[in-house]
């Protein structure tokens, strides 16, 4: 029997084969640039090799259509696909767990459309086509959102008319969710705690980035908000704003909101501050000969280190510090530069520890810390699919706990 996990972005489609027994995946892929004449699929297996085809894909649907095929070619036998695990970004405040998907699910998800137009469409669309390619399996969503479901009041309610909270649902959500839960569960077995009995501070650095601030396994506060553009700076992403700026340039510039939306989530960082890098790696590589690129960089650093300190003060105790996410992961410059000057505050990095501890150059789970640190520093590839595939496997075998804590994770304690 097979799990597959399906991850629709705005222009993408992302799918893992897992086999159910073994939780080992079987094959893979990512299709990109859907919606335009160039789009094409790359499907990847665990030896491995790789197969690229360039096909045209106007959406969601052809794009799952080309994926059922390269999976049949790859002697994935379709009916053996018994659960589809689909991440969907939003879940409001109504959904602190996976569920399984039924049609009042799918109205409810719809609801979330006007606020995340370029995800939730692609998330409807996907899981309608794999509801119709594959009408015997099981269709889980799996949320952005929940894992941050528990921030308390204090923390995820903004400081405006309170009829915008409670009619029109203006609050912080959070996003990464389900990657944070991952690494949260990872750094207590590192810590060779159980996660209830942990503080840490997770930062999900990546294109898209994101802290939670986690006491007791459970999350109390994030960077991001009631969409994905707040909070840290990221690769065309601003992070905190001051709103009344924007009204004056919406003003200033006659704007419209789609305008603006393009212009907060697709021209703002990096690619903002450089005006052609959306790229860390790019952005690095210049930053000896190119002062936009520098000062891009002094933000980001400034940026993370100053929630570090946010949330090391609401926590008041941290067992760790974890970096994850394609920067997080793979970016010991950037690594080094967020832990700089925090030895005070108890975090001190290990340089040698730090250099070799790149996910790109297959190091597993490393601390990065110095030996004399007070609060362990990790570094923590992610992995979102496991945490979809045993949540869906959950829900259709009956043993699915919607408290994480009390969840019995295969990569946890």
């Amino acid at each position: 029997m097979y799990i597959m996990a399906l991850n629709c972005g705005s222009s993408s489609l992302k799918y893992q084969i897992f086999d159910a027994d073994s939780k080992k995946q079987i094959v893979g892929g990512n299709v990109e640039k859907i919606g335009s004449p160039d789009s094409f699929i790359t499907q990847k297996y665990p030896d491995g090799k790789k197969e690229k085809k360039e096909t045209p894909m106007q959406n969601h649907n052809d794009a799952l259509n080309v994926v059922m095929g390269m999976l049949r070619a790859a002697s994935v036998d379709m009916n053996e696909i018994r659960g589809v695990g689909h991440r969907v970004v939003m879940g409001g405040s109504k959904y602190a767990s996976s569920v399984e998907i039924t049609d009042e699910v799918m109205r409810e998800i719809q609801n979330w459309r006007d606020l995340m137009p370029l995800h939730i469409p692609a998330s409807l669309m996907g899981i309608e086509s794999a509801r119709q390619m594959l009408p015997n399996a099981t269709q889980v969503a799996v949320f952005d959102t929940a894992f941050l479901q528990t921030m308390p009041e204090y923390a995820y309610r903004y400081a405006v008319p309170d009829a915008w909270y409670r009619e029109l649902g203006v609050r912080r959500y959070g996003f990464h969710g389900t990657s944070h839960l991952y690494v949260s569960k990872r750094a207590a077995v590192m810590l060779g705690r159980n996660a209830a009995d942990c503080n840490l501070i997770t930062m999900h650095i990546g294109s898209g980035a994101s802290g939670v601030a986690i006491q007791g396994g459970r999350a109390v506060d994030t960077t991001l908000g009631m969409t994905p553009t707040a909070g840290l700076m990221m690769g065309t992403r601003p992070g905190d704003v001051d709103a009344g700026a924007l009204l004056y340039v919406m003003e200033k510039l006659k704007l419209s909101p789609e305008q603006m939306t393009k212009h907060m989530n697709k021209d703002s960082g990096h690619v903002g501050i450089t005006k052609c890098f959306a790229d860390r790696r790019d952005v690095e590589s210049n930053r000896e000969t190119n002062p936009d690129c520098k000062l891009s960089l002094e933000m980001e650093v400034h940026s993370v280190k100053k929630y570090i300190g946010a949330f090391m003060a609401e926590l008041g105790h941290v067992d760790a510090l974890v970096f994850t996410a394609g920067v997080g992961e793979n970016d010991d410059y950037l690594r080094g530069k967020f832990c700089e000057g925090l030895e005070e505050l108890g975090i001190k990095i290990d340089a040698d520890k730090n250099a070799r501890a790149l996910a790109r150059l297959d190091a597993g789970e490393s601390v990065i810390s110095a030996d004399d640190s007070k609060i362990k520093v990790f570094m923590i590839p992610t992995n979102e699919e496991i945490v979809i595939v045993e949540d869906t496997l959950g829900i259709m075998n009956g043993t699915y706990n919607p408290n994480h804590l009390m969840m019995k994770y295969s990569f946890s304690r």
